[in-house]
């Protein structure tokens, strides 16, 4: 964790180096003060020697000026070093998730990793930020507080020589206490975000199903999960300052009773009365430099419990890893399936795929159809390396994809999801992922192969139309098209539909696929679908059943010989012989 804070200085070292320099000259100013001011009252107020007064006075203006500009630098110079601090954080927490595989992502959850990104990198910065300021000045002021009452009294240091570490073993059992509240706080923080990302990504299901109440039923569960977890700590944590005033006073008042009797004993030789006045501001100095050292601690405390999941995700090693000696170009679209097995967790007595064995050509279109459940999307997510198999090989172009360059292979294969994103920003924008160079001309070709042109240009600026985060303000079977156009842009070498066609009409799906043979003829095409009118000209069908390939073969040979498929294609042209 060390390691991972230090690491984040980076470009900002000097201002993180001359924050503690400013803290030291600060401390070292305010420390003199209390000394001249006794010098003030014993030789100038005392002794009615107003030229004395004057230059006494003077230098404590002088002085505190200086201590001023210090403060002033050492705040701007924390400041500057805590905000740098927290964006190289923040930029390498998102970078680190941006090269994680799939089974990385699936180990935090999306929650998890946005309170990572926010509220705990917030905190860090907060934790940093009190450390290289708060954390240098309070053992600074503790020093020179001691070092300046023992040369003024050392019988009176006695007192709160005895008082500190009573007060420090409170405040630190204190935060202690209040440590693990916090950790359990951070945790439910991760629940709450998780449950206001669902509900804000699943609005409109909500309100269909009219589940408001049910929705608002678990915010407010959570969130007096955590006002719980809050006042426990809060409640922990105001002994604080009780315990802190109950100290000062008490020491106040040991240090006048003492110090009142020493120099009346002494006729004043032994303790004057501007050293007891400068004695209460040292102790005051010196306690409330505990008291900081105990902020400090709990938040450090805060703190560190958000850099440990920081570090989680920063120290997780990427699963998918690349070959010094990566391949860089993909030959061509065939592919490959060697008696492949795999399963999310990487067990293998808990397989999700067994034994997958078969072989698809260059630009050959493979239908895959089968139930839900059957290992379809599994399958095709093998091909461009967003998962490891855990024991077989898949090979694209008669390479192994472990072999090849992760960015090289994903770039030769496009993906098109029935739960496609689009992203805001212009239909151009959103357009330009599959081709960031593509010309408008080369958008409106693959629009119209997908059959998004139409309504395209119906919309309020066409193709200079805003896409709301998500594409909430197009319907599905339009933002399916528009990814569809999106990969074509791509041109790919291998074309994955994975029921990316299902919120369009039967006619629209068959101009689509005859869309794919004129305009990417030598692209591999695999195409999974629910309806068998969308893969039955296919070259090959491919029929999964749990997690097992059942058959392959075209679809008149699948009518004959598989009994899954031929009841799924009556079951469906009965359906549409009753619907006509």
């Amino acid at each position: 964790m060390i390691r991972t804070l230090l690491g984040c200085v980076r470009e900002y070292k000097r201002e993180t180096i001359m924050t503690p320099v400013f803290v030291l000259l600060e401390v070292i100013f305010d420390s003199l003060i209390p000394l001249v001011m006794a010098k003030l009252i014993d030789y100038g107020i005392k002794a009615g020697d107003l030229s004395y007064t004057i230059w006494a006075g003077v230098v404590m203006l002088v002085l505190a000026a200086f201590g001023m500009v210090s403060g002033a630098l050492a705040g701007k110079y924390d400041a500057i070093a805590a905000a740098g601090f927290g964006k190289n954080l923040r930029h390498d927490v998102f970078h680190k998730i941006q090269d994680f595989s799939f089974t990385n992502i699936d180990k935090f959850s999306t929650g998890g990793l946005v309170t990572r990104l926010n509220t705990d990198v917030t905190n860090v910065q907060m934790g940093f930020m009190m450390m290289i300021r708060m954390a240098a000045r309070a053992p600074l002021n503790i020093i020179t507080a001691l070092v300046m009452t023992l040369t003024i009294s050392w019988k009176l240091s006695l007192i709160f020589l005895f008082a500190m570490p009573l007060l420090l073993t409170v405040l630190l059992v204190i935060a202690n206490h209040a440590r693990p509240v916090f950790e359990r706080m951070f945790n439910a923080y991760d629940r709450l975000n998780s449950i206001i990302q669902e509900n804000l990504h699943g609005i409109r299901v909500v309100k269909s199903f009219v589940r408001e109440d049910h929705e608002r039923e678990k915010f407010n569960d959570s969130s007096s999960e955590i006002l719980g977890y809050s006042l426990k700590a809060e409640r922990l944590l105001a002994f604080n300052q009780p315990a802190m005033q109950t100290t000062v006073y008490l020491c106040m008042l040991l240090i006048s009773w003492f110090g009142a009797q020493i120099i009346v004993n002494s006729g004043g030789t032994e303790l004057s009365t501007g050293n007891l006045s400068s004695m209460f501001t040292y102790v005051m100095q010196l306690l409330m430099s505990l008291m900081m050292l105990s902020m400090i601690y709990v938040m450090v405390t805060m703190a560190s419990a958000d850099l440990r999941r920081i570090s989680d995700v920063l120290n997780e090693e990427p699963t998918i890893e690349e070959k010094p000696d990566a391949v860089r170009q993909v030959p061509d679209g065939s592919i490959r399936f060697e008696h492949v097995d795999f399963s999310y967790k990487g067990d293998k007595n808990k397989l999700c795929m067994i034994d997958a064995d078969f072989s698809i050509a260059p630009g050959e279109v493979v239908g895959i159809i089968g139930g839900t459940g059957s290992s379809k999307s599994t399958l095709v997510q093998l091909i461009p390396r967003l998962y490891d198999v855990t024991s077989g090989a898949v090979y694209v172009g008669g390479v192994d994809v472990r072999d090849y360059d992760v960015k090289v292979l994903r770039d030769s294969v496009a993906m098109v999801l029935q739960k496609n994103e689009l992203f805001s920003g212009t239909v151009k924008e959103n357009l330009r992922w599959g081709n960031e160079n593509a010309t408008d001309e080369e958008l409106v070709e693959a629009c119209k192969l997908a059959q998004a042109d139409g309504f395209v240009r119906e919309m309020p600026d066409g193709y200079d139309t805003h896409i709301e985060q998500g594409g909430r303000n197009v319907s599905g079977g339009q933002k399916q098209r528009l990814c569809i156009a999106r990969a074509l842009l791509k041109k790919p070498k291998i074309l994955i539909l994975d029921d990316s066609t299902s919120a369009v009409d039967t006619k629209t799906d068959a101009l689509i696929r005859a869309g794919f043979k004129s305009y990417i003829p030598e692209t591999t095409k695999i195409i999974i679908a629910q309806r068998v009118s969308s893969v039955q000209d296919a070259d090959k069908i491919i029929v999964m059943d749990g997690g097992r390939v059942d058959a392959i073969g075209t679809h008149e040979e699948l009518l004959k010989t598989n009994k899954i498929y031929s009841e799924v294609y009556n079951s469906q042209v009965k359906g549409d012989e009753e619907n006509a």
